[in-house]
C-alpha cells in the first residue's frame, strides 16, 4: 500500500484535530497517562542540539509527566556525547529510548548504542497506570532484500514473534513506539504492512481496540494518519527538515558550517519542535509545538512541495484523537 492511499488528516499547530475510532470502548482504563515525546534531535548534526534538549528537558519538567520518551536518531555512542547523555538524564522521571537508524553511524552496533544509552534494550514494553506501551526497533535486516546500500528498514523474525508474544500476554489497551513509521512504504518499516495486521488481529482477539496508536518519527514531517481503527501518529524532528543537495543553504555562520557541514543540506527549526501527550479512555490529546525557519523555508528555496497530509512543516500540531 502507498501514502497516496491512506487517509491521512493534518492540520496546523493552533488547530484542534478530532478523528472518530471506530470499535468498543471496553478495556478503556480510566486513568490518565500524561508523557512527553520527541524526535529526531540529531545531536551528531546540529550544534545546537543540547540547547534544543534542554528546552524539552526543563518544560517536562516543569509538568506533572509519567514519563519521556524519544523516537531515535538521538546521538551516537561517541564519550564526548556523553555531556549531551547528561542533559536527557537530568530529567527526574522515567526515561525512555528507542533506536534510530542514525544512531549506529560510525560503526557502531545497536547493543553499543544501548548500552550508552543505558535504554532497557533494543526493542522492550512496560507498563504504567492501566496501559501497556511498546518500544520495538526498526533497524534490522530485511533476509530477502539485497541491499547494497541505504539503512535496514526492517522488524525481524525473532522480534516478530516476540511482539506477539508481547500482545498475547497483555490485557491492557497499548501504545506503540519506533522510529520508522509502519503506515508506508516511502522508506517506512519494510514489513509495516505485516506488523499492522498483527495489531489488528490482536485487537480482533480481545473483542477492542488494543492497540490504540503507534508513534513514530524518522520521516521530519507532522500527520496523524487512521488505519482500521489504529492511530499511526507521526512526531516531527525537534532540528530541522532534511532537504538534500540541491538545496543546501548555509544557515548559521561559516565558522558554524565548517564545523558542522550537515546543517546546511537541512531547514533547521529556530526553537525546538517537541510534545506533551496525555491518553485517556476517551482521547488523545497531542500538544504540539510551532517555529519558524532558520534562514529561507523550503518553498523559498524551491523545494517540491508536499502532499498536505503529509507536509514538510515547522511544527508539530495539537490534536485531539477520540478513542
Amino acid at each position: 500500500m502507498k501514502r497516496r492511499e491512506f487517509i491521512k488528516v493534518s492540520l496546523a499547530a493552533s488547530t484542534t484535530l478530532i478523528l472518530p475510532l471506530s470499535g468498543s470502548s471496553i478495556g478503556a482504563p480510566k486513568n490518565k497517562v500524561n508523557f512527553g515525546i520527541c524526535a529526531d534531535v540529531h545531536h551528531d548534526i546540529m550544534h545546537d542540539a543540547p540547547n534544543r534538549l534542554q528546552q524539552f528537558i526543563q518544560e517536562a519538567s516543569n509538568n506533572n509527566l509519567d514519563f519521556i520518551i524519544h523516537l531515535g536518531d538521538f546521538c551516537r555512542p561517541y564519550e564526548y556525547n556523553q555531556p549531551f547523555m547528561d542533559i536527557w538524564n537530568s530529567y527526574n522521571g522515567k526515561r525512555y529510548h528507542t533506536l534510530g537508524n542514525h544512531d549506529m553511524d560510525g560503526g557502531f552496533s545497536r547493543e553499543q548504542v544501548v548500552d550508552f544509552w543505558k535504554a532497557k534494550g533494543k526493542y522492550y514494553s512496560f507498563d504504567h497506570k492501566g496501559y501497556h506501551f511498546i518500544v520495538l526497533d526498526g533497524n534490522d535486516k530485511n533476509p530477502s532484500l539485497n541491499r547494497s546500500g541505504g539503512y535496514a528498514r526492517f522488524v525481524g523474525k525473532e522480534q516478530l514473534q516476540w511482539l506477539k508474544d508481547d500482545l498475547s500476554a497483555t490485557s491492557l489497551p497499548c501504545i506503540v513506539f519506533s522510529h520508522q513509521s509502519f503506515d508506508t512504504n516511502d522508506d517506512g518499516v519494510e514489513n509495516g504492512e505485516k506488523i499492522r495486521a498483527l495489531f489488528e488481529k490482536a485487537n480482533k482477539a480481545a473483542g477492542f481496540n488494543k492497540v490504540i496508536a503507534a508513534f513514530s518519527g524518522h520521516h521530519h514531517t507532522d500527520y496523524a494518519n487512521q488505519i482500521n481503527g489504529i492511530y499511526y501518529i507521526q512526531i516531527n524532528s525537534m532540528s530541522y527538515n532534511w532537504l538534500g543537495n540541491n538545496f543546501k543553504h548555509i544557515r548559521y555562520s561559516k565558522e558554524i558550517d565548517k564545523k558542522h557541514p550537515w546543517i546546511k543540506y537541512t531547514a533547521p527549526f529556530k526553537d525546538p519542535l517537541y510534545a506533551f501527550v496525555k491518553i485517556d479512555g476517551s482521547s488523545i490529546k497531542i500538544k504540539g509545538k510551532k517555529t519558524k525557519y532558520v534562514g529561507p523555508s523550503p518553498s523559498e528555496l524551491n523545494y517540491p512541495k508536499r502532499p498536505d497530509n503529509n507536509p514538510i512543516v515547522p511544527y508539530i500540531s495539537n490534536r485531539k484523537l477520540n478513542r
